[in-house]
């Protein structure tokens, strides 16, 4: 049987999307540099999006971070002149750490599977 996607997760995708445009083409900061947005979660009310993103800079995370919450209020804006839904989502943009973590963890099997050969 196919899944069925729920209205939040249609609407989820659709956010990524066009919020991904709009980080690339209106947000003029230029401490931000390359931002993927990895995934967005959304209420079941539609009111609340958690954006995950991740950052070629990997220094620069938390000055990334700030800026994009500082700029959610006007990415809100702007995306709702986009989606017409009757709400549009408050947006919080979290720095997603999990590939950083699997690079170090692989890291250390490797290490780990060295050693026992040796």
């Amino acid at each position: 049987m196919p899944h069925d996607y729920s209205r939040a997760e249609r609407v989820a995708e659709i956010i990524r999307r066009d919020l991904s445009q709009l980080i690339r083409q209106r947000v003029k900061d230029p401490r931000i540099g390359m931002v993927t947005l990895l995934n967005v979660v959304v209420s079941r009310d539609l009111a609340y999006a958690k954006v995950y993103f991740d950052t070629l800079d990997e220094s620069n995370v938390e000055v990334t971070e700030t800026i994009l919450n500082k700029a959610a209020g006007f990415l809100r804006h702007e995306l709702g002149q986009q989606l017409k839904l009757r709400v549009t989502p408050s947006l919080t943009f979290i720095y997603d750490d999990t590939e950083v973590k699997a690079n170090a963890l692989s890291v250390l099997i490797d290490k780990a599977l060295k050693s026992d050969q040796h």
